[in-house]
């Protein structure tokens, strides 16, 4: 196997594992704080006011930062696929 096809391969491989890695935290992450905010519920006798406050918030942030970091990678590319042109 020649190098080019090495490296497409590895970078094949590194997009599935950040891809699952996003995938984990957007579904984890605001679940975690959605646990955080059921036992702070049970605590306080608010149900399910923390629950859905926490788990929305972290979600909406996490879908956030996600959409930040592909459009700086966006535009990463769109500079450097610039100045291969010119």
């Amino acid at each position: 196997m020649d190098r080019r096809a090495s490296t497409d391969r590895r970078d094949l491989y590194n997009g599935f594992g950040d891809t699952m890695a996003r995938a984990f935290e957007v579904v984890f992450t605001p679940f975690l704080f959605g646990l955080f905010g059921w036992w702070i519920d049970g605590r306080t006798h608010t149900r399910p006011l923390f629950a859905l406050t926490f788990g929305i918030f972290v979600l909406l942030y996490t879908l956030w930062k996600l959409s930040k970091g592909y459009m700086n990678h966006m535009d990463a590319e769109t500079r450097k696929a610039l100045h291969r042109d010119e």
